[in-house]
């Protein structure tokens, strides 16, 4: 069948909105009819070169829909399901999703490949084999996935809202929640409340957090953190570290999360020196895989102040349950999804999207897609 979709051909050129082809549903696979697509900053790394994936690509990681057909085998999903798509798939039986940690599923080695498992590549156009951003490709009318990357979800739950489920809600509330581990009473700093962080804000209010420092360049954002859990917002990393120190009586935070536009060395700096003994510093921002980000001298701190650097993907969700469990946040009032979303886009409008990013003016733009 045919599609249409944003293909990304060449780094550092626009997205082109073109004709694809689409192969029928294999053993394990599903047709799904997306219906709304988040514009997340992991596309543009990719887009800037800063995270290499197979090209021509068609972007989109997060994302939402229908279930159209399914091939033989599928057993998680059937038509007619409403499902969110997850970034990272969960086979639920290699060594990391048998213990627990979805999030690092052997599965996802090939997800900036793009091919499903075989490997199979179901999208073809003009510029010949296509791979799909995470094993999706949502910037696109209709996609075929493994059922490994599809949660069914509550057919009256709105497809908009719930497809910011699939990446950049849970990497963020379970930055804070799972890998920072917050509870009741502790310091936090976010660092960078954009699509992702604003939800760590949201996990460490959730969390129990005595007080949520949003620290942030553009006004805008520091509005919407405070509007969404956040007690204090300031626009630079020593500010927040100045108010830590005041906040604690001089002891600094205790969990910092780090999660601005692109990974730097002197984010990670700032967050080290604005948290206190036996704090917990989270990466959760990407930066290029030649970057070096971490260089924090001298490296005794951490060791005589028993401090913990650590990575998170995916806010250490299990998406298996975990979606469905945010969901149901969302539907109690706990979660604030619909203030997320700050504009919604054609397909076509797609690079109008990523501009407004880049300028700042969005927390979560959101594709809706056109059928018919």
């Amino acid at each position: 069948m045919k599609s249409v979709a944003a293909v990304l051909h060449e780094v550092n050129k626009p997205l082109e909105i073109e004709e694809i082809e689409l192969d029928g549903p294999a053993e394990g696979e599903v047709l799904i009819r997306f219906t709304h697509a988040g514009l997340c900053h992991s596309d543009l790394h990719v887009m800037e070169g800063d995270i290499e994936g197979w090209l021509p690509m068609v972007l989109g990681h997060e994302g939402s829909g229908v279930v159209e057909d399914v091939g033989p085998g599928v057993t998680r999903v059937a038509p007619g399901d409403h499902v969110v798509c997850s970034f990272i798939p969960s086979c639920g039986s290699c060594h990391w999703c048998a213990t627990g940690q979805q999030a690092i599923c052997d599965m996802g080695a090939s997800i900036m490949r793009g091919h499903l498992p075989g490997p199979r590549w179901p999208i073809s156009g003009p510029g010949g084999r296509y791979g799909a951003m995470c094993m999706l490709g949502t910037f696109s009318q209709y996609g075929v996935i493994s059922q490994n990357s599809a949660v069914r979800i509550d057919p009256d739950l709105p497809l908009d809202v719930a497809a910011l489920v699939g990446c950049g809600v849970p990497t963020g509330w379970g930055s804070a929640v799972n890998a920072a581990q917050v509870r009741p009473g502790d310091g936090v700093i976010v660092f960078g409340v954009g699509g992702i962080g604003v939800n760590a804000v949201q996990g460490a209010r959730f969390a129990g957090a005595r007080y949520v420092i949003a620290v942030d360049p553009l006004a805008n954002k520091r509005e919407m953190a405070e509007r969404l859990g956040a007690t204090h917002s300031v626009a630079t990393g020593a500010e927040a570290a100045a108010l830590a120190r005041e906040l604690s009586r001089g002891l600094g935070a205790d969990k910092a999360i780090l999660t601005p536009d692109k990974m730097t060395a002197e984010v990670v700096a700032e967050a080290f020196e604005a948290t206190g003994k036996a704090s917990t510093i989270v990466l959760t921002a990407m930066s290029g895989f030649t970057e070096q980000t971490l260089r924090l001298l001298p490296g005794v701190v951490a060791t005589l102040y028993k401090k913990t650097i650590k990575g998170s993907l995916f806010g250490d969700c299990n998406p298996t349950s975990d979606i469905p469990r945010l969901l149901a946040l969302y539907q109690t009032g706990d979660l604030k999804l619909d203030e997320l979303i700050t504009r919604r886009y054609s397909l076509e409008q797609v690079n109008e999207g990523y501009a407004d990013l880049l300028a700042g003016h969005n927390v979560r733009g959101v594709i809706e897609h056109q059928h018919g």
